[in-house]
């Protein structure tokens, strides 16, 4: 907790899974969170030698932050934390979520058994953010890359996403609003929400 138990810390670590990430796109992305203290999270963060600074090359020119090796090795944690934090009755689906957080939810809520031989890849388009999601061998798998090989694309914003495939929503909800557009075969998404269900919620 001396390393990580700052404020706004495990979720700057979060955004951070998918790869290197700009400030301004840290800052859009944690709902809430001022420049002030993302900064400092980051300056701790680094000091600490869970994440590095650099600049990219030519033509981005840009400083972005990305984990370290040791950095990454922080992932199951949030697993295993996403499956029992998914346990609360408090927990409210319809907050906020950012395109990694419901990458990784993808990753820790995935039911290999209700998968079974199904072999896919899904497009997920947030804003000009392009991640993709395979499944094969009960296993699946989330990267930040472009979407041309996915048998469908899925282009939304992250939380009507995890409408769909934790409250069931049928996409035709948000299609028939403009606010989702699925370009290639639809059913492939529509099994795929059926790989996932929330976990019973915990007795207080």
């Amino acid at each position: 907790m001396d390393l990580i138990g700052e404020r706004w810390a495990l979720l700057v670590i979060r955004e951070l899974m998918m790869g290197p990430r700009r400030f301004g796109d840290l800052r859009k992305d944690l709902h809430g969170i001022s420049a002030n203290v993302l900064t400092q999270r980051l300056e701790g963060l680094e000091a600490s030698g869970i994440l590095r600074r650099r600049k990219l090359p030519p033509p981005a020119s840009v400083q972005v932050y990305e984990l370290t090796a040791w950095g990454y090795e922080i992932k199951p944690v949030f697993m295993v934390l996403g499956r029992w934090a998914a346990r609360s009755p408090m927990h409210d689906p319809t907050l906020p979520i950012s395109a990694v957080s419901i990458m990784q939810s993808f990753e820790t809520m995935f039911d290999p058994a209700l998968a079974g031989e199904e072999v896919m890849t899904l497009g997920f388009v947030f804003g000009d953010e392009p991640f993709v999601v395979h499944i094969e061998k009960g296993a699946l798998t989330t990267r930040r890359d472009a979407t041309d090989a996915a048998e469908v694309v899925v282009t939304t914003h992250p939380p009507l996403v995890a409408a769909c495939v934790y409250s069931k929503v049928p996409p035709a909800v948000f299609e028939g609003d403009g606010l989702m557009a699925l370009t290639g075969d639809r059913a492939v998404f529509e099994r795929f929400v059926g790989f996932f269900n929330l976990p019973e919620k915990a007795g207080v």
